[in-house]
């Protein structure tokens, strides 16, 4: 199953603003979700949200709170979903990262998108226009630098004069793109290890998954990449108590869900879709929730083998 041929990989993303998460919880729930098997976490990085219909309110800083989660596990790869190249400028947004990678042991796999949330940028001073050709320069900086490069670039937004990243990073940074869009995937597929889609971005749907596949594989093609080579990652929405109200939820976006039997035989239609990689977006998210799904994590890999 999936694109690659490898065995599936699952992770999940940490809370974001699904409800107020202090450190210590958040920190519970990195640690019972190494412990019950997950293979990745992921941090969103966000800084406000508001005029969406719902309360006002913001997540922790994504780097921040990637190297602590960094400090507290040993073995799960961690990361961005996905860094906003437009948050810092593109050489300390890589910066950044090295360190993280470095407490991580190595662990780090760099996701970047462009940024879509206009409160992110208008609350905390970015300029929110141009944000695909921003990131394309951001793009030619950030990806030799984490290879272990010395980069000198002047461009319309961003210039670098012999940029190094020192220490050197423990090994080179993978890198993964959260983006469908034609000019995001010209600009980077031939320089990732990851494509990565949120569950809206295809309906959290098996069938919508596997055509969107199928345009990332003819994306590939079109840059000279072997479609074969691109790990593909959805996130997935999956329920785990049917009265949680921490994500909206609409016919449009009908969430993995049933007994534990029914959540295994979903999860692994993803797979069979393409996925080499299912990201959990699970409601609710905490202690709990993530050990009910660790749980499941055996037969999973088992369905997908």
């Amino acid at each position: 199953m999936g694109t690659t041929g490898e065995p599936l990989r699952i992770g999940i993303q940490l809370p974001e603003v699904e409800r107020v998460v202090r450190w210590p919880e958040l920190r519970a729930i990195a640690t019972a979700a190494e412990e019950s098997g997950f293979d990745s976490l992921w941090v969103g990085d966000h800084l406000l949200y508001r005029n969406d219909g719902r309360p006002e309110r913001g997540p922790h800083e994504c780097w921040a709170t990637l190297a602590a989660v960094a400090a507290v596990t040993s073995r799960v790869e961690i990361g961005p979903l996905v860094a906003c190249a437009s948050f810092h400028p593109p050489a300390v947004l890589a910066k950044q990262a090295a360190a993280v990678h470095e407490i991580s042991g190595g662990r780090l796999m760099l996701g970047l998108g462009a940024g879509w949330n206009r409160p992110d940028y208008d609350a905390f001073g970015l300029p929110y226009e141009k944000r695909i050709s921003r990131f394309e320069e951001a793009f030619a900086i950030i990806a030799p630098l984490v290879r272990g490069e010395r980069v000198t670039y002047t461009g319309e937004y961003f210039s670098v004069d012999d940029a190094v990243l020192l220490p050197t990073p423990l090994s080179p940074i993978p890198l993964m793109i959260g983006s469908n869009g034609p000019r995001m995937l010209s600009i980077t597929l031939r320089d990732v290890t990851s494509w990565n889609t949120w569950y809206d971005s295809y309906g959290n749907s098996p069938a919508r998954l596997a055509a969107l596949n199928a345009e990332i594989s003819a994306a590939a093609l079109a840059v000279g990449r072997d479609p074969r080579t691109l790990r593909r990652s959805a996130c997935v929405l999956v329920r785990t108590d049917l009265s949680s109200t921490e994500r909206p939820l609409g016919a449009e976006l009908p969430p993995v869900q049933g007994d534990a039997a029914e959540i295994v035989r979903q999860l692994a239609t993803f797979a069979a879709a393409g996925a080499d990689e299912i990201i959990v977006i699970a409601n609710p998210i905490n202690e709990r929730s993530v050990r009910e799904i660790g749980a499941l994590l055996p037969a999973l890999r088992a369905a997908t083998a």
